[in-house]
């Protein structure tokens, strides 16, 4: 039989869509090609992974190995405690002519209204200080000041987020938990991450300041209380103590380990068996770390501990030192819940808030260079918000400023960063930061650096998709502040 013979017009006919067919087999062979130059996608982990808090090898040489952060929630005014504006004291009384974003509209008329404060020079470096802050200004030869921090959420809690976590929602881990995540501890008897509250109340957002997010549980800080006992259920009851207490541990370990052996992907099982173990280890380190007593006459008076107004900010100041002197990672100091929030009544509160933390504050940058232990501490003062430049009306004496993120200050000391060096600025009136912005993804940025760690490496797994701290956004290095 004589085959049929197919000329390349009969080829194209048959095929099932025509010409369509040979494009979607050239379409293919395009897509084929990608796929060769494309680095292959990422294997899924064989082995569960397993968390801990050992010591983690950084990114890179670091300048910091720990973090003390002094954090004043409420957002107190850079323009009565650091930033001088000679302009707003021209035309303080004046209506201000551009647009402002306000918190409080009823009580707003755009006066502007000059720091009734005075501001001098201090130090070698010369830099110029509110008169409210008497014992700051004797270190800022150690400190950077930054004067244009900006976040632009304008609320408490979105501007803590942001400062905290680099996101404006709930849920994600803090600063804190991710450097113990990425460092581990230096020491394995007590936690690596500390939360020292206020006795007044609970920051704003609560425990979320020091929360772990979807990282394992084992990164989230201790919270220490702000009066005896300070971590509860320390001391081991009379009737369970020694042999009693050592064989019980003992059993709950082998119970504990053959579970996670049957579980091995389950992390927050393993972060729970290591809290255990770290509870155990805490009962005789943590009581002595926390227990200021053998402190000399000398140094409480340093801290303030003499003075009713300071006093217990200043012990708990004392007590952050001796954490990070026992290797304790990130330590938190919190102020008081919408302790800085100056609304109303500015000029009777804003002093009595920096006697609170004035002195114990310097008193711990002096403390920790005498010790040699201020060149890899990071101390870390500020809020999350400034203050606007313009009246906030209540009636009488009761005036007060309105929130401010667009621009503030907050100061940052040890670690490698530069000493007696202000950056950037608001504008002339101090309502927005205007030279040398600093955001808090450059913030973050900054920190990861000096703790050895690169953001872009710095990632956890959650749902097939590498988180890192700044939130695929682009984070500054600050160079500028380092030393």
């Amino acid at each position: 039989m004589q085959r049929p013979c197919y000329s390349r017009r009969h080829l194209l006919t048959a095929g099932s869509m025509g010409i369509s067919s040979l494009a979607l087999n050239w379409l293919l062979s395009r897509e084929q090609a990608k796929a060769a130059d494309a680095p292959e996608p990422a294997k899924p982990a064989l082995v569960p992974p397993t968390f801990d808090l050992k010591p983690k090898v950084p990114h890179h040489p670091p300048r910091a190995t720990a973090m003390i952060s002094l954090y004043m929630q409420g957002g107190p005014s850079h323009l009565d405690l650091f930033e001088p504006k000679p302009l707003l004291d021209k035309l303080n009384g004046q209506k201000f002519k551009g647009e402002m974003q306000i918190d409080s509209p009823t009580q707003y008329d755009g006066t502007l209204m000059a720091s009734p404060w005075k501001f001098s020079k201090h130090g070698q470096c010369g830099m110029e200080l509110s008169e409210l802050l008497p014992y700051t200004a004797k270190i800022v030869d150690d400190i950077t000041l930054i004067r244009s921090m900006q976040t632009g959420v304008n609320n408490h809690g979105q501007s803590i987020q942001a400062l905290n976590t680099g996101r404006i929602t709930i849920g994600h881990p803090s600063l804190g938990s991710w450097i113990t995540y990425g460092l581990g501890a230096e020491c394995q008897n007590l936690p690596a991450y500390m939360a020292l509250i206020d006795p007044g109340q609970l920051p704003v957002m609560g425990v979320e300041n020091w929360g772990n997010g979807w990282l394992p549980s084992l990164f989230q800080g201790t919270v220490v209380r702000p009066k005896e006992p300070r971590i509860l259920n320390l001391d081991t009851p009379p009737n369970l103590r020694g042999e009693v207490q050592d064989g019980y541990l003992s059993l709950v370990d082998r119970l504990n380990q053959r579970h996670q052996d049957r579980y091995p992907s389950e992390t927050d099982l393993s972060a729970r068996i290591a809290s255990y173990e770290l509870a155990a280890k805490m009962q005789m380190s943590a009581k002595e770390a926390l227990d200021i007593s053998g402190e000399s006459a000398a140094t409480k008076r340093m801290y303030g501990l003499e003075d009713p107004a300071s006093a217990e900010y200043g012990t708990r100041c004392l007590i952050a030192r001796r954490l990070v002197e026992r290797g304790v990672r990130f330590v938190q100091v919190f102020t008081a819940n919408q302790f800085w929030d100056h609304h109303l009544g500015i000029q009777k509160s804003l002093p009595l808030a920096c006697k609170k933390v004035d002195q114990p504050s310097a008193a711990l940058v002096t403390d920790l260079k005498n010790r040699g232990l201020l060149d890899t501490t990071v101390v870390h003062w500020g809020g999350e918000m400034g203050r606007l430049p313009v009246v906030q009306k209540g009636g009488a004496d009761k005036t007060g400023r309105d929130h401010n993120t667009h621009g503030f200050s907050m100061w940052l000391a040890g670690g490698g960063f530069r000493g007696g060096h202000v950056h950037g600025a608001t504008d002339d009136v101090g309502h927005k930061a205007a030279v040398d912005v600093v955001s808090h993804h450059d913030y973050h940025a900054t920190l990861l650096h000096q703790f050895g760690l690169d953001p872009a490496r710095l990632t956890f797994m959650r749902n097939s998709r590498a988180q890192t701290l700044l939130n695929d956004q682009t984070g500054r290095v600050v160079k500028e502040i380092l030393a």
